[in-house]
């Protein structure tokens, strides 16, 4: 039998910003409601700005590494892998600059005892980028007032360290907890290069998590102290052509996220201007999405030069240079970082996958709103449901079980009873399942044949349980 299935429509959108910033809410609201992300260390009234992945979310953040991965290390012939510490020796962030030069500005509201980052909040209240300018962005405060308390009592502006310091047994000074992926990368430069084939133009790319120490954490998952950062270092000759490599480095970045569902227009490249740029770097673009608080980064381009290896080459007295082959020239090889925040790519592929349809209802019947994450299949935490049609029917159970025993194999598969069909199908579209597939009475007293049920059309077919993996292979893979 095929269930009936009924028409929808997509809500029409809109740039309204309040519709905007309920659809945050909805989706901070779904991540918790369906096992997503939570609130870390909620029973203990929280913890600032620290989010747990709960079992989907966690899948939905390894489904979207490994295809990070895949893209680029395991298609690509000039691009190897490595996997860093966390804790690294100090030296590799005082010849990087880290120690010295990775602040932020800070100032506090004395009435509330709110904090701000500076320049963030000057910018908000009086429209200046006073970046880097602590006197400047001290006088600009003066006067305006408290976006939390609406009084005006501000400190000076003043720095504030973005590195997480700790210490270590059997080590003799402070130990930092890593700002970002690349200092491995930096280091291990040399081990990688006599150990492996590699040959210039390549590659090392990392996934791991990082440690930054923000004044302000923000927008869930967006803006977060402990995050993870897929991250390559792209080593070439300085006589290269690197505009070339750069970029095909962005087109390489907005593929990506495009692949992950994200549309076209909600993607637009900034170019940081010369006078903002970082002392390292040649060129900088951000590709930045329209998340529902604005436009803000989701990736990063750099052109770092030869900043990093000459500066780890000085402050470590070896030799990282590289010498070709053919020529027998030597020369410090120069950087293009392709940086990939995780934790936001996920969220900005969630806002993507969220929608919301009118289903119309049928005879007498009232419209409903239905709620479904259109993941990419190759993303989708799960790939496909089985359904008994009634829960307390061993006959179809024991099925259900049979055919959820066999997928699971090949495919990340849920077996689910809990309620109605439909129930079920409103759960598995929020949790983005492509298919599902229900067991009735006919499959197992009449043709063996399951009812497959789209995510996307809510259309159903039958199909024998002895073809659903060969089904499911050609739809999934």
């Amino acid at each position: 039998m095929v269930l009936n299935h009924t028409t929808c429509y997509i809500l029409p959108t809109t740039k309204n910003m309040n519709e905007q910033n309920d659809k945050m809410e909805k989706i901070i609201s779904l991540c918790k409601r369906r096992g997503f992300i939570f609130p870390a260390c909620e029973i203990y009234g929280g913890f600032s700005a620290a989010y747990s992945y709960g079992p989907y979310g966690a899948q939905l953040k390894k489904n979207i590494k490994d295809w990070w991965w895949k893209k680029f290390v395991e298609e690509r012939e000039d691009i190897v892998g490595l996997d860093g510490p966390i804790l690294l020796h100090p030296k590799i962030w005082e010849a990087s600059g880290h120690t010295t030069g990775f602040n932020d500005a800070l100032v506090d509201c004395k009435e509330c005892q709110k904090r701000f980052r500076a320049d963030h909040l000057v910018k908000e209240l009086t429209g200046q980028d006073l970046e880097g300018n602590l006197p400047a962005m001290t006088e600009a405060l003066t006067g305006k007032k408290c976006p939390e308390c609406g009084k005006s009592n501000w400190t000076k502006a003043r720095l504030i360290s973005m590195m997480f310091k700790t210490e270590m047994n059997g080590f003799d000074g402070p130990v930092y907890l890593r700002p970002e992926t690349a200092g491995a990368i930096f280091s291990d430069f040399k081990n990688v290069a006599d150990s492996t084939r590699v040959k210039i133009p390549f590659g090392i790319a990392q996934i791991g998590k990082v440690f930054r120490n923000e004044i302000v954490a923000r927008n869930f998952i967006f803006r977060l102290r402990e995050f993870e950062q897929m991250e390559i270092e792209y080593f070439f000759d300085p006589k290269t052509d690197w505009q070339t490599i750069f970029g095909n480095w962005l087109e390489s970045q907005e593929e990506f996220y495009l692949s992950l569902g994200l549309k076209k227009e909600d993607l637009r490249r900034f170019e940081h201007p010369k006078e903002k740029l970082s002392h390292y770097s040649k060129k900088t673009v951000d590709l930045e999405y329209n998340f529902p608080f604005g436009w803000d980064e989701l990736s990063g381009l750099a052109n770092r030069t030869d900043f990093d290896l000459s500066a780890q080459a000085k402050a470590s007295g070896q030799d990282l240079s590289w010498t070709d082959s053919a020529s027998g020239r030597k020369f410090v090889p120069h950087v293009i970082e392709p940086s990939f925040g995780l934790d936001r790519a996920l969220l900005a592929t969630m806002l993507a996958a969220y929608t919301e349809e009118i289903i119309k209802g049928e005879a007498d019947k009232p419209e409903e709103t239905r709620i479904v994450l259109k993941f990419p299949v190759k993303i989708a935490p799960v790939k496909i449901a089985i359904f008994p049609l009634l829960k307390n029917k061993p006959v179809l159970v024991e099925k259900a079980k049979a055919i959820f025993s066999e997928l699971k194999k090949d495919f990340a598969c849920e077996f689910d009873d809990n309620g109605n069909v439909g129930k079920r199908y409103r759960r598995q579209d929020e949790i983005g399942t492509p298919f599902c597939v229900t067991v009735d009475f006919d499959t197992v007293e009449k043709d063996d044949m399951a009812t497959v049920r789209d995510r996307d059309t809510m259309k159903q077919e039958r199909i024998k349980t002895s073809e659903l993996a060969e089904y499911f292979t050609k739809k999934l893979k």
